[in-house]
């Protein structure tokens, strides 16, 4: 295929055994423009036949790739990486027509890809076993690490480049092999982009391989099939439960990143500036569609006020819009579905005794039909169990819940069945720490916002937002397996 990665370039080809090839099917799925509702291009509907096609590839390839030297696994990371950054410009405009993300997004995907690909290329070089003393007179303990085998990746439609790269380019460093299934929403910047600039390295044929496809039709042959020894997979907790159990039906270790109920936790002597810049960013940035985003802002009682109004001027503020806009600050949802259920929440919410600060309304653009722009939400007087507090409602939407003291505020956040990130603001370091610690999630930052990955840093959620851990040695740890060699250097003694 041309190496032009504009939305007008040919994508409707699967990547298999280091060739592009039309589905068995010779179906497409039309990949639409968030922003103008357009169809831009389409990408092959693939089958299970394409599927297999793609594993089998992958496990011819990995054992050989697996004995390349751990330079050249890590100089394919690094070229990769290259190819990125010189696309800069065009990977940030796909992003942009396939899932509606902002300037401000994209440029946000570059620089969370780049650093995950930069912790992934030293990961090569840390493949290492070690040494263990034996009980046994004259023998010697070897553990060696290998890598685990085919690694599946199943990304998400939401951040889909930055959150394939961090499971694909660790999976390629540690010498697995990798067959990656993007979200139908983001085929092109979850899946089939990684193929095209993977292209321009030397990585050999078989090692990734790209199968776009409906998941009605294709999902649970990739999250089930034997050849399969990770499955990395980031979306739904209801989804994850299913896909988790079907890779668990052949003892591939399910690695998942699944859904969040994030809480924001606001004291009364909390520096409100601070607070309301990171919360703003925190609620509204790409639209909410973040796990991490803030879901609930939970206030002390006696600046509540002061709080809800100053939020909801930020939201206000906020620029609204087609994603192509060089100013947008909130573009669109990416499907009428998604949009749908978020306004049904805050209806609900209103309902049950909230009040409408601001928004809660679609945004109408020019020339288009049904607009997917939603307006910047604000509710206040939310309590826990109202539908966009208890629900990951997943757009922009900020529900605003007071607390008097700091044992409620720890209680509320943890009022959820999630446990994926949070933050808090308080006057003094010592108090936010007493609550980031009885805070139960995998991740929460002080003084900022919920929205935080750095590459070496482990990365996981509790709870109903996930199993196992992503980023660094603890995701190496589940990309790879050990292997015990004992050495008996004398003749040992039996007792029969």
């Amino acid at each position: 295929m041309s190496d032009d990665l504009s939305i007008e370039a040919d994508w409707n080809a699967l990547y298999v055994g280091g060739e592009w090839r039309e589905s068995e099917s010779g179906e497409t799925i039309d990949v639409e423009d968030p922003s103008t509702r357009e169809v831009v291009t389409q990408v092959p509907a693939g089958t299970e036949a394409d599927v297999d096609a793609a594993y089998e590839a992958a496990a011819d390839a990995q054992t050989a790739w697996a004995e390349h030297p751990p330079a050249a696994r890590e100089q394919a990371v690094k070229d990769f990486l290259q190819a990125l950054n010189e696309h800069r410009e065009e990977v940030i405009e796909l992003l942009t027509t396939e899932i509606g993300g902002t300037r401000a997004m994209g440029e946000t995907s570059m620089q969370i890809s780049n650093d995950h690909g930069a912790e992934a290329a030293t990961l090569a070089r840390r493949m290492k076993g070690e040494h263990a003393e034996s009980n046994i007179p004259g023998k010697e303990n070897i553990v060696q690490r290998e890598p685990a085998g085919v690694v599946t990746v199943i990304s998400p439609w939401n951040f889909p480049l930055n959150l394939s790269m961090r499971a694909v380019a660790p999976a390629i460093a540690a010498g697995n092999s990798v067959v990656l299934k993007p979200s139908t929403h983001s085929p092109i910047t979850g899946g089939l982009l990684f193929a095209k600039l993977f292209e321009e390295t030397d990585l050999p044929p078989g090692v990734l391989n790209v199968v776009t496809g409906w998941g009605s039709e294709i999902g649970d042959r990739v999250a089930s099939h034997p050849e399969s020894d990770v499955v990395s997979f980031t979306g739904s907790t209801e989804v994850g439960q299913h896909v988790a159990g079907l890779a668990g039906q052949n003892l591939a270790f399910p690695a998942m990143e699944l859904g969040g109920n994030n809480a924001f936790v606001v004291t009364d002597d909390a520096d409100l500036d601070n607070a309301i810049d990171a919360a703003t960013f925190g609620s509204f940035i790409h639209q909410g569609q973040v796990c991490i985003s803030i879901n609930r802002h939970i206030v002390h009682e006696d600046v509540y006020d002061e709080y809800v109004e100053r939020l909801t001027e930020r939201a206000q503020a906020l620029t609204t819009g087609s994603a192509h806009g060089a100013d947008t600050d909130v573009g669109p949802i990416i499907n009428e579905s998604q949009r749908d259920q978020m306004l049904r929440y805050v209806e609900e919410t209103v309902e049950a005794g909230a009040t409408l600060e601001t928004g809660g309304e679609t945004v109408e653009l020019d020339s288009v039909k049904d607009s997917l722009v939603v307006e910047p939400t604000v509710l206040s007087d939310v309590t826990n169990d109202m539908s966009a507090s208890c629900n990951e409602h997943f757009g922009p939407i900020a529900p605003v819940i007071p607390f008097s003291d700091v044992e409620e505020a720890i209680e509320l956040a943890n009022g959820t069945e999630y446990g994926l990130s949070g933050a808090v603001h308080a006057g003094d370091l010592e108090t936010a720490k007493y609550i980031a610690d009885g805070m139960e999630t995998g991740n929460v930052h002080i003084w900022d916002q919920p929205i935080n990955d750095e590459a070496h840093v482990p990365f996981s959620g509790i709870g109903a937002s996930g199993l196992g851990e992503y980023n660094s040695d603890a995701f190496l740890d589940e990309i790879t397996k050990t292997k015990w060699i004992s050495i008996q250097h004398e003749p040992r003694d039996f007792p029969i």
